[in-house]
């Protein structure tokens, strides 16, 4: 596939005056920055200022922020849909706040440290392709590296995992063993999550893309062939399912012992 220039990506977005004078910053997150886009695929781009652009002009994306929203644009060009999302510079040092190690030995809940769309920036930061501000974003992935980030992702993760091995457990037990199917089926989307985490791949609200994280990450602890023939359920037995359901437990639990959350 043809690279695609820094030019050939910032030119549209110049001739619909969409990138700001004052930008620090401006970069491709999503599948597109990583190779993994298709004909279909969307492309995004963040755009970081230091200042805030006419609130009268785009989208308002509520975040609480200050200010509390991201303004977004929305335009088609080269048969593709292209959203633009305006972060503030202020913005992510209020978020790197909230990730901050004092925020996590406070106990600060885990599961709402950030919203999706804070999360989503930081989670892309890490395999974006920058643009414009190349020491910009090499700094904060800096930052965010030493933050506490990849510790309140992993310790929701591990929470998830098991809240939903107690619930197969008590669903087998009662003989709901459909139902026990589909909680150790989301047991395991959560260990597998954790344990990419624990290797610096983030992306855990988007399940499509876990096969290529698995990739990008190759765990020690599990190889491919062992995750994907789990995920794709290739020993499961409708007829009794108990032995599936309780190895995807089993899997589950040794995933969540070998993952070290600070």
């Amino acid at each position: 596939m043809k690279r695609t220039s820094a030019d050939e990506w910032l030119d549209p977005l110049r001739k619909r005056n969409l990138l700001p004078d004052e930008v620090l910053a401006a970069f491709v997150v999503g599948s597109a920055a990583r190779g993994w886009h298709n004909a279909r695929s969307d492309y995004d781009i963040y755009i970081v200022t230091t200042s805030q652009r006419d609130p009268g002009k785009g989208d308002h994306i509520p975040i609480p922020l200050d200010p509390p929203f991201l303004m977004s644009e929305i335009f088609y060009a080269q048969n593709k849909r292209w959203e633009i999302k305006y972060w503030l510079d202020s913005q992510v040092d209020q978020m790197l706040d909230k990730v901050s190690w004092e925020a996590y030995e406070r106990g600060t809940s885990a599961g709402g440290v950030l919203t999706l769309a804070e999360e989503l920036m930081f989670s892309r930061l890490s395999n974006c392709l920058p643009l414009i501000g190349e020491e910009w974003v090499h700094e904060r992935r800096r930052q965010l590296a030493k933050s506490a980030f990849r510790s309140f992702l992993l310790v929701r993760s591990l929470g998830a995992v098991d809240d939903a091995v107690e619930d197969a457990l008590g669903q087998m037990e009662a003989g709901h063993l459909e139902c026990a199917a589909i909680s150790a089926r989301n047991a395991f989307g959560h260990a597998i999550d954790a344990l990419l985490e624990s290797e610096g791949e983030f992306g855990s609200h988007q399940p499509k893309w876990r096969p290529n994280r698995f990739k990008a990450a190759a765990p020690a602890a599990v190889s491919f062939e062992t995750y994907w023939a789990l995920e794709t359920m290739q020993t499961y037995d409708p007829v009794d399912p108990r032995p599936w359901i309780k190895s995807i437990l089993t899997f589950c639990q040794d995933i969540a012992m070998g993952v070290e959350v600070s």
